[in-house]
């Protein structure tokens, strides 16, 4: 069976269904793995064995009706469904849904992580290393003083001059000045940013911003106690009052409270470097061309905020870090190793 076997599963799915891919692998393709011993013979499918290997490994999870052994009928079901998930992958295949964007994305995080991912393990960074590492970036393991924005914003608009606009946001604040509960029910109704549907909470941020929000917002709250309500205040967006919920201080954590984070920094730096290497090595056996001038003049639409240079690669399952140690809110964040969409 070839090392490929796991997007079987991948393509099944993407005809409609939801075998597990037990059986042998399609026709050979130009650039496949090699081949691997498949047992015994036992069937072919337009060519392709099916090998006892698979056999066994699919009877494996079978349990006989007679508690003893599989009865013909039960090793014929069996081998039923080698033959149709060897049936549509081979269909998957003809009809170039290995082609696909989502199932290249399956084969290439398959690929990491039989030849990167595996060779680091958590077992590989010693206390000392981690330690020495801490020591050298304490900055990245210190959860910043913080602040709970919660944001009413009215804006400047053709239909609404700026006499008219700074009017509306002092009729807000007079409202708020009497009752600062109603802040939420306000921000609801007359608030005119992004967080609007959420009653004007903008959520803990940073001094030094958070992106999408002015910063002279944020420079405001950080001159307000908790539960203080601003004045009405000016900025390119519009007219602002800002008040701050609450207040995080500052925090400086040990060793032993950030040893897990210190492990899932250091683990993805090395799974980086090795994930850079196992491609330039690709890349020194290819035949790579690229066009620079058709590149640059494609037109395309900025996504939001742009992606880490390693985020599109896959981290596999059970590789996070330190086993069953999680960040708690507020905790700095650690760059996701490469692969898959961060958690």
């Amino acid at each position: 069976m070839r090392l490929v076997t796991p997007v079987l599963m991948v393509l099944a799915l993407a005809v409609g269904c939801g075998s597990d891919g037990g059986g042998a692998t399609g026709p050979a393709t130009e650039g496949a793995a090699p081949q691997e011993s498949i047992g015994e013979v036992l069937a072919t499918i337009n060519g392709t064995p099916i090998g006892s290997e698979a056999f066994q490994q699919e009877a494996s999870r079978k349990a006989p009706a007679n508690n003893e052994s599989l009865s013909p009928a039960e090793r014929d079901e069996i081998m039923q469904k080698l033959i149709a998930d060897e049936l549509l992958y081979q269909e998957s295949l003809r009809r170039g849904l290995d082609k696909d964007p989502k199932v290249k994305k399956v084969m290439v995080n398959t690929l990491l992580r039989d030849q990167v991912y595996t060779n680091v393990r958590n077992t590989d960074f010693s206390d000392e290393e981690l330690k020495k590492y801490y020591d050298s970036h304490k900055d990245e393991f210190i959860v910043p003083e913080k602040v709970q924005i919660k944001r009413i914003l009215i804006r400047v608009t053709d239909d609404r001059p700026d006499d008219k606009a700074k009017a509306e946001a002092e009729r807000i604040h007079a409202e708020l000045v009497k009752d600062p509960a109603k802040f939420k029910e306000l921000a609801a109704q007359f608030s005119e940013d992004p967080y609007k549907r959420r009653g004007g909470d903008v959520g803990f941020v940073a001094a030094d911003g958070k992106p999408g929000l002015d910063k002279a917002v944020v420079d405001k709250a950080f001159t307000l106690q908790a539960n203080q309500l601003s004045e009405v205040f000016k900025t390119d967006d519009g007219y602002n009052i800002v008040l701050v919920a609450q207040r995080r201080e500052r925090v400086e954590r040990t060793f032993d409270q950030m040893k897990g984070a210190v492990l899932r920094k250091v683990k993805n730096d090395r799974l980086k470097d090795l994930y850079d290497q196992y491609v330039n090595g690709l890349k020194a056996g290819a035949k790579i061309e690229v066009n620079t001038e058709k590149v640059n003049a494609l037109e395309i639409k900025a996504a939001r905020k742009a992606p880490s240079l390693d985020a599109g690669l896959a981290v596999p399952s059970g590789m996070e870090g330190a086993e069953g140690e999680m960040m708690d809110e507020g905790e700095p964040a650690v760059a996701p190793a490469p692969g898959e969409e961060p958690h």
